[in-house]
């Protein structure tokens, strides 16, 4: 078995026409055909949007210490 990735032409008619490389040898053979939907993935993107947080120095009365958090429990 061998895997090819190759471009197909679909008609309006609804057939499939693809150019395969020389060196397979004519004659019946198993295809499968897998399909991608290339109309989803050209969505157009969406811009993003940041809203400003304020940001300024720490209160230096807040400590930050385990047991100042957790207690005397550790937890």
């Amino acid at each position: 078995m061998r895997a090819l990735t190759v471009t197909a032409v679909v008609r309006p008619d609804h057939t499939l026409t693809a150019q395969i490389p020389a060196d397979i040898p004519a004659g019946v053979r198993t295809v499968v055909v897998v399909l991608e939907d290339t109309q989803e993935t050209c969505r157009p993107s969406v811009p993003l949007s940041f809203h400003p947080h304020p940001v300024g120095p720490a209160d230096p009365a807040r400590t930050y210490r385990r047991e100042d958090i957790y207690g005397d429990y550790g937890r």
